[in-house]
């Protein structure tokens, strides 16, 4: 299976000139939109935020923080307003790599093209 990158923007609706443009991996087995608690200062104080237990794909358990509301949006889909969760993330070669999980791609009504490797839009919202 190929790997999906999407861009996401991401900014603090309270304080908007506090925003991060970036590439994020997307991941079905994510819920939130996942980023690097290195970053968390970017976005400038939250209405809320909470710490969290989160399970990481090698099923350890993770200290997280999940703080919103924050406006998100991927690039050629409608901006939505969710929450983020940060974890401590070790980069890559210098980079990090978030997430972009299916709450917030069910949020922007998109879905996986698993034969084209990419997002496409859906038409309807989901209630069932």
């Amino acid at each position: 299976m190929g790997r999906i990158i999407a861009q996401v923007e991401v900014a603090n609706p309270l304080q908007p000139e506090n925003s991060s443009r970036f590439d994020a991996l997307v991941d079905t087995g994510a819920s939130l939109l996942v980023l690097p608690k290195a970053w968390k200062d970017r976005f400038g104080q939250f209405a809320a935020t909470r710490m969290v237990k989160l399970e990481v794909a090698d099923q350890r358990e993770v200290d997280g923080e999940v703080c919103g509301p924050v406006k998100i949006q991927i690039e050629g889909f409608d901006p939505i307003f969710s929450e983020v969760a940060f974890l401590e993330m070790q980069p890559t070669k210098g980079v990090y790599e978030p997430l972009v999980g299916y709450i917030v791609l069910g949020q922007s009504m998109a879905a996986v093209d698993m034969v084209g490797h990419r997002l496409v839009p859906v038409k309807h919202m989901d209630l069932k």
